[in-house]
């Protein structure tokens, strides 16, 4: 009889957080001991990373100690990056991971709906347009369900559209709409049959504030408002909330969210929008029963775990091990329900904890394709005086459970390690690993996921893990375990990533997108990563109708696993403007499947590393584009790909280092480029900026792209040779009209005529943080707007200073050129090419 999968299948699915093995300290078990006896469970609501207040999620989890989640709309995909030049799904992958490395220091849980951030947007309805209202509520209400909140706490006022970011007040209105919605059967009926109930929270709050003020909207009635005095100082933990939620809150660092804890009181007001009566001040649980005398047959349980918890040994956590085996012996004796699942599974390692149980499952390698044979070391080591019986092993994939380690008990003496190694054959059959809601192609505003169970996960279930069963006397626990890459960093030192299945094979061309601005050819190189041994194939590269490509096919040869190959192919345009997708596909001897994916790695410090296979395509456009002036100087600011983009077009390119900007000779460019939110992320600014005026005055020509208002390195008058104001103002929609405010100015001239049809299939924006005043020196250029706004003018200002050209822009060419959007290039050339 294999004593684990039948002890597991009484378990709720319950991860270990993070990537290192768990290593609870005695204040942190106590405190797990005593949530053990609180029976209730609280979500938050807004719509993107950062957008959660980690001090109420801090709160609930460590003080009032429910279950808590949070429930972000999106994964942040539409936002900017300081620290990295990914946008778009690889920012949301990013910012998926910095929400759980913020949950992982505050306590909550993480989930998500399959609507992602499509850029920003002025109003809910224009976001309902693009989002499909209907399944982000269906998303909604099905974590609601599995989750079963008392109380739904909203970040945004679902009264007050127009106000903020229209994905804010969005989420506020699912929020709304779903809490009526999940305990109607009738409602989103599918999701019941995939192992959820309907289930109605007993309130809905709204997080009331107001930017900058103390006084609440007019129509808040103040006698539904509840206060909470959040910031308790926590002994075991040694930390106030709100310094436990200004660590959680430091992890969005591609936001530059970098916060500073507080010991002083905080209170957070809740105003009572929905459900039953209101809570009480200090307390906006008061009247729900949330011990152990809701569940039947568990008053007594609650009885036994506050007898734990007031006997807990500091310096003897074992001491709690027996009472604890009683608890779970109580426990499984319940009939099944969503509390005893729940807190089965927590209960699993907080036994594991008190003993000082370290497990571990590793392989010496990142990642295993089809066919390798996985080798797994596990580690168990016994540090309490308790005597252990380790009873079984199983290695399981999400489909497959294998019994391959040990099948007789084994005594784990105390202070003493085990060893065992469990091998598996990686099948073709199986899925590989990666963000799941990336695995299908999706359209703006949602992500398609068609299995119904991964729906709202932050992510897709482990490869591979290691069950493992313990008993101590006749008392058996059991836990699953995430069977991880492990290495020694000789900086970092001991380091734990994530391990997962791969295809065999990747492939991408060489550059984002490829302009041609005439008949000639041009070549294409495609790179092929192999992530096998020895295998043959065949390379195609796809092209649209009218394009040619030459040769047809080619013959490849994979040698030793990531060994990178390059196979250049001869792209030909049609006569006249086209645009489209290039595709490579290489199939392999033997195998059916046609590959054309990208392997993108994602690597920063604060969050595990994250592997990605992605489209390996590129943007190809035919269009009429000329340019003038050569040579460009880069200096790098957040992080963006317009260097890349400029090279494609012929332009020679050069990034400006430190030391150039600070004394080199940058008279040699034709022309300089800023990078985006240099001025805010650049610490030397204000050593670089003088010599950058200066390079102007002496008859350069410096472009500087958008940055904001708040967190300058230099004054916002020292932007420019002359004074201009940052704003909020922004063009959202992509394709709001443009008028050309200048049209014979030099930069809407030459070496290119730009027209309105210069200003089509423009991605995500127009463009954000545009001046709003500027000095008369400056020239607005070009004037747009949303629907139903004034025309924001301060988009692309140039003034003549000195000798030479400076140019503010708050256009999004960062998204723009990576695109392959023809008419940006055409534009951006042209401000290249100002004193040409």
């Amino acid at each position: 009889m294999h004593y684990l999968y039948l002890l597991l299948t009484l378990l709720a699915a319950f991860q270990l957080p993070g990537q290192a093995p768990d290593r609870p300290t005695s204040g942190e078990l106590h405190a797990a001991i005593q949530k053990l006896g609180v029976v209730g469970s609280a979500l938050y609501v807004a719509a993107h990373p950062d957008d959660e207040n980690t001090r109420m999620i801090a709160y609930l989890a460590n003080v009032a100690q429910v279950e808590t989640g949070y429930l972000s709309m999106t994964r942040g995909d539409g936002g900017q990056n300081l620290i990295a030049p990914d946008i778009s799904e690889l920012l949301g992958l990013t910012r998926t991971q910095e929400l759980l490395a913020a949950r992982r220091i505050d306590g909550g849980k993480q989930f998500f709906t399959r609507a992602n951030d499509f850029g920003y947007s002025k109003h809910p309805d224009e976001t309902f347009t693009i989002w499909d209202k209907r399944e982000v509520l269906a998303d909604a209400v099905w974590v609601i369900r599995q989750q079963r909140p008392d109380v739904i706490i909203l970040r945004f006022d679902p009264r007050a559209p127009g106000s903020t970011h229209g994905h804010h007040t969005a989420s506020a209105v699912i929020g709304m709409e779903a809490f009526d919605l999940a305990g109607d059967p009738g409602a989103f009926s599918e999701q019941l049959s995939a192992g959820v109930e309907p289930w109605q929270p007993r309130r809905l709050y709204w997080n009331a504030y107001s930017w900058g003020s103390d006084t609440l909207p007019d129509y808040v009635d103040t006698n539904d408002i509840i206060t909470v005095e959040i910031n308790s100082y926590l002994p075991k933990l040694g930390e106030s909330i709100a310094e436990i939620a200004a660590r959680s809150r430091s992890q969005h660092k591609s936001q530059g969210f970098g916060s500073a804890g507080s010991r002083a009181a905080t209170v957070e007001k809740l105003e009572l929008l929905k459900g039953e009566s209101n809570g009480v001040d200090g307390d906006p649980f008061a009247g729900i029963v949330m011990d152990w005398s809701r569940v039947p047959g568990g008053a007594e349980i609650g009885t036994l775990i506050d007898s734990i918890a007031a006997n807990f040994d500091y310096a003897d956590p074992a001491a709690s091990a027996p009472g604890l085996l009683l608890v779970q012996q109580s426990l499984r004796s319940l009939p099944d329900s969503y509390w005893k699942e729940t807190k089965l599974g927590e209960l699993q390692y907080i036994i594991a904890g008190v003993l000082g149980l370290y497990v571990s499952a590793t392989t010496k390698t990142p990642f295993a394709v089809a066919g390798d044979t996985i080798t797994t070391v596990v580690e168990i080591s016994n540090r309490s005086d308790q005597v252990i019986n380790l009873l079984d092993l199983e290695l399981t994939t999400p489909a497959i459970v294998e019994i391959n380690g040990t099948s007789d008990p084994i005594t784990l003496q105390p202070g003493l390690s085990y060893f065992d190694t469990l091998q598996r054959v990686a099948s073709a059959d199986e899925s590989t690993s990666g963000p799941y809601w990336l695995q299908q192609e999706w359209q703006l505003g949602m992500y398609s996921v068609e299995n119904q169970t991964l729906r709202g996960r932050p992510e897709g279930p482990e490869y591979l893990e290691v069950n493992v069963l313990f008993s101590i006397g006749d008392a058996g626990f059991g836990l699953t375990y995430p069977v991880r890459y492990h290495y020694t960093d000789p900086v970092a030192g001991e380091q734990f990533q994530p391990f997962g299945l791969l295809p065999p094979v990747f492939v991408e061309c060489g550059e984002l997108s490829y302009l041609f601005t005439g008949n000639d050819s041009k070549p294409v190189t495609v790179k092929v990563t192999s992530a096998v041994n020895e295998r043959e194939g065949e390379l195609r590269l796809d092209v649209p109708d009218g394009w040619s490509v030459s040769p047809t096919s080619q013959p490849v040869t994979l040698g030793k696993k990531g060994q990178e190959s390059f196979y250049t192919f001869t792209l030909t345009p049609p006569e006249g403007q086209s645009q489209g997708r290039i595709t490579p596909q290489l199939t392999l001897a033997n195998d059916d499947k046609v590959y054309d994916r990208r392997l993108v790695i994602i690597d920063h410090p604060h969050i595990p590393t994250q592997t990605a296979a992605l489209p390996g395509d590129a943007a190809v456009a035919r269009v009429e584009l000329r340019t003038a002036g050569r040579t460009v100087g880069y200096l790098n600011g957040a992080g963006d790909a317009i260097p890349e983009a400029l090279s494609s077009i012929g332009l020679d390119v050069s990034a400006i280092d430190d030391v150039e900007a600070s004394i080199g000779d940058l008279s040699k460019y034709d022309a300089i480029v800023v990078g985006v939110r240099a001025y805010n992320t650049l610490d030397r600014m204000p050593v670089y900026q003088p010599r950058l005026l200066n390079y102007v005055k002496q008859g350069g020509t410096l472009i500087v792209q958008y940055n904001t208002d708040r967190g300058l390195k230099i004054g916002e008058k020292e932007l420019g040779p002359y004074p201009l104001e940052l704003s909020r103002d922004r063009v959202t929609v992509e394709d709001a009209p443009v008028d050309i405010l200048a049209p014979n100015h030099p930069a809407l001239n030459y070496p290119n005529k730009i027209t309105a049809a210069d200003f089509t299939g423009w991605v995500q924006e127009r463009g954000l943080y545009f001046p709003n005043k500027w000095a008369p020196e400056y020239t607005a250029l070009l004037g747009s707007h949303d629907p139903g706004e004034e025309s924001h003018d301060g988009g692309l200002l140039v003034a003549d200073y000195g000798e030479g050209h400076f140019v503010y822009t708050g256009y999004s060419f960062f998204r723009e050129l990576p695109a392959g959007v023809p008419g940006a290039y055409r534009l951006f050339a042209n401000l290249i090419a100002l004193g040409q």
